[in-house]
Parts: C-alpha cells; sequence; structure tokens
C-alpha cells in the first residue's frame, strides 16, 4: 500500500539513463500543454506508442504537475523546468519551479470541487512519487516515477 503522504526528502539516486529529455517552459496553462504534448511525443520516439499504458500514463502524470507548476509555482517571469528520464525500466518525469514555500499537499476535495485532484491522481498512478529541493537553484522538484513491465514490453 502507499504512503498516505509523498515521500519528502532528497531524490532517489540516479542511474545511467538510457533516455533523457530537458526544457524550460514559460509558467502559462500553454507552456503546461506543451510540455504534455512534447511528453507524449518523446515517449513514443523512445518506443512507448502513444496508445501504450506506459505512455498514457505518464503523459497524464507530467500534465499534472506542470499544471500545477503553472498554478501553484509560479513566478512572474519564471519558467518551469520539466525532465523525462527512462533508466533501468523505470521512466520518470520531473518538474521543477521556484516556489520552495509551496508543496504539493495532496488534498481531499469536496464532491463539488473543481480542483484538487491532480495529486490524487498522481498518487493512484505513479510507483512512487515526491518532492525535493532544488540543489542549485531556489524552488522545488516534484518528481513521479512508473516502473515498466519486466518483460521488457513497451506497449
Amino acid at each position: 500500500m502507499k504512503p498516505t503522504t509523498p515521500p519528502q526528502g532528497p531524490m532517489p539516486q540516479r542511474v545511467a539513463c538510457v533516455h533523457e529529455f530537458a526544457m524550460r517552459f514559460t509558467s502559462t496553462p500553454r507552456g503546461a500543454r506543451l510540455a504534455r504534448r512534447l511528453v507524449s511525443h518523446r515517449l513514443h520516439a523512445w518506443g512507448h506508442p502513444y496508445a501504450s499504458p506506459a505512455n498514457e500514463t505518464v503523459t497524464l502524470i507530467a500534465a499534472e504537475l506542470t499544471a500545477n507548476a503553472v498554478r501553484h509555482g509560479q513566478v512572474p517571469g519564471r519558467d518551469f523546468g520539466l525532465r523525462l528520464m527512462e533508466t533501468g525500466g523505470v521512466l520518470r518525469v520531473e518538474v521543477a519551479d521556484t516556489r520552495a514555500e509551496k508543496l504539493p499537499i495532496r488534498g481531499t476535495p469536496g464532491p463539488y470541487g473543481e480542483s484538487g485532484r491532480g495529486l490524487l491522481l498522481v498518487d493512484a498512478l505513479a510507483d512512487d512519487w515526491g518532492v525535493a529541493p532544488r540543489p542549485t537553484a531556489p524552488g522545488k522538484t516534484v518528481w513521479a516515477e512508473l516502473r515498466l513491465p519486466v518483460s521488457g514490453a513497451t506497449a
């Protein structure tokens, strides 16, 4: 069973990447949409077809994290960063913004609330996720990981 709160503290140690993609985007809804689309395209190029569970799941996770960066982590004039990696059977997405004081909180939205479900989705879909301070700049990085099937199948 997953913990009820995301793990806090340092991000897990990195192993050698098979694939990596990183880019900065404007902290706007348009920037978040572009990031989501590029994640899906990049995963497809890495051998995870558009309709595959891995592509759809990681794209949805990236959409939630980038939307949160725009909505809750925006500082005027500052971009957010996205990094997508595939390492040792794990797909990892990281979204960095410049608001260190606004940590993500997985809440319980009301039945008629129009927001507040993004981190619930991330928690349900990701095998692991958390938040860590950015080591070289002010802000935080929210990350999520999805383990790929052991069989090596990408679909």
